[in-house]
């Protein structure tokens, strides 16, 4: 019986979109609301995310303003936003706060291209934990003779090639965020 790898492609994808999520919020100079998805704020005791609590708008092309629906959570979004690592500091007006993104020197978006790389390689990681996974388990199989030697090379052969394609996926992404990142 051949294993399916359905599972452990979802698994992949699911690896995929992690990484896509984690580049989102990477700042290239141009301004993205994303970049403040992992900022939180003690809002009442529990830490909320920034779109949560405020209306958050890309004013052109390098300026975003957050304007709280709450008018008293003003500074902490401010602190927030300053404690973070984004390293922009807030313009706060007393109703709105403006964070003006400059552009990037060439030593920054070296280094960005670093952080992309390593991110990259870091989901590769966990690609192929997913494939050693699905081998160990065929392993299993074969051991326990619920799976035949030419099912185990089938399915690992399979399972192979999803790898294959998936950190394929992934040095695109890479890719075209670092061109991104390059592109002045």
């Amino acid at each position: 019986m051949k294993l399916q790898t359905k599972e452990y492609e979802e698994r992949m994808k699911k690896t995929l979109a992690a990484y896509e999520n984690e580049l989102s919020t990477i700042r290239v100079g141009r301004a993205n609301p994303a970049v403040l998805k992992k900022i939180t704020v003690d809002y009442y005791g529990t830490p909320t995310e920034i779109n949560q609590m405020s209306e958050v708008k890309v004013t052109d092309p390098r300026t975003i303003t957050i304007t709280p629906w709450d008018a008293t959570t003003l500074k902490s979004i401010d602190r927030a936003i300053t404690a973070s690592d984004l390293g922009i500091t807030p313009a706060n007006d007393g109703r709105v706060i403006r964070l003006v993104f400059p552009q990037l020197t060439e030593e920054r978006r070296k280094e960005l291209t670093k952080t992309t790389a390593k991110m990259g390689e870091d989901s590769k990681v966990a690609i192929r934990n997913i494939r050693r996974d699905f081998n160990d388990k065929c392993k299993d199989m074969k051991k326990k003779s619920e799976m035949t030697e030419d099912e185990q090379k089938a399915s690992e052969k399979e399972i192979q090639d999803l790898t294959d394609k998936y950190i394929k996926e992934v040095d695109a992404i890479t890719a075209r965020k670092d061109k991104e990142i390059l592109e002045i």
